[in-house]
């Protein structure tokens, strides 16, 4: 992984995780341990209304904490309204040490690096049922309360899992825009990173 991020995450705090939080992420916990447990992919789609900010947090942080516990996973993101992967959220992720190329358009494709090793992450604002997305065969995370409140069936999915994050949205054209975005972001990192530290695999015999 990059150097820059690499220092981000030593500073991420487990911690300071409140017991409640905690709770709530013990069943994505679960989830992704039995999942390993039973030799079957993990897919793991986060889910919000606009898929441009806190949904695109949660895929790229997941998709990151596992490849840094050395688990395979799958990670996707999708909403039930297409946007755009808010250009806030981009640079709150750029000043964790990742390093984004993205295309100027209404909707933009961001390649978004961790490592020179590996892939990059395609961000871009989709539909939960994107064909970029799986159709079966995945958890349902829900990172909003809006959309877990308005999708009260997500075709396909085998678990659907809140993990609710407050929008940094309201704080947009604030002097806090940017502390907030990078405030939120770092919160999913360090829940992301607090469950898959916690992964434990039970092989069927």
């Amino acid at each position: 992984m990059y150097q820059p991020l690499k220092e981000t995450i030593s500073q991420l705090d487990t911690n300071s995780i409140s017991s409640e939080r905690k709770a709530i992420l013990t069943e994505l916990i679960d989830y992704i341990s039995k999942k390993l447990s039973h030799n079957e992919a993990v897919r793991l789609n986060f889910i919000c209304t606009h898929n441009s900010r806190r949904s695109q947090l949660s895929q790229i942080w997941a998709k990151v904490a596992a490849a840094y516990y050395g688990i395979s996973i799958a990670s996707y993101s999708g909403g039930v309204e297409v946007t755009a992967f808010n250009e806030r959220a981009v640079e709150a992720l750029k000043k964790s040490g990742f390093e984004i190329e993205g295309e100027v358009a209404d909707n933009p494709v961001y390649k978004v690096y961790y490592s020179q090793s590996e892939e990059p992450i395609l961000a871009f604002s989709k539909v939960y049922d994107d064909p970029a997305n799986p159709k079966s065969g995945f958890s349902a995370v829900m990172t909003c309360s809006h959309a877990d409140q308005n999708c009260p069936f997500i075709p396909g999915t085998e678990q659907r899992i809140p993990v609710r994050y407050d929008d940094p949205k309201a704080f947009d054209s604030t002097p806090q825009e940017a502390e907030k975005y990078l405030e939120r972001s770092l919160q999913i990192a360090t829940e992301m990173f607090y469950v898959f530290s916690n992964i434990k695999i039970k092989n069927d015999q």
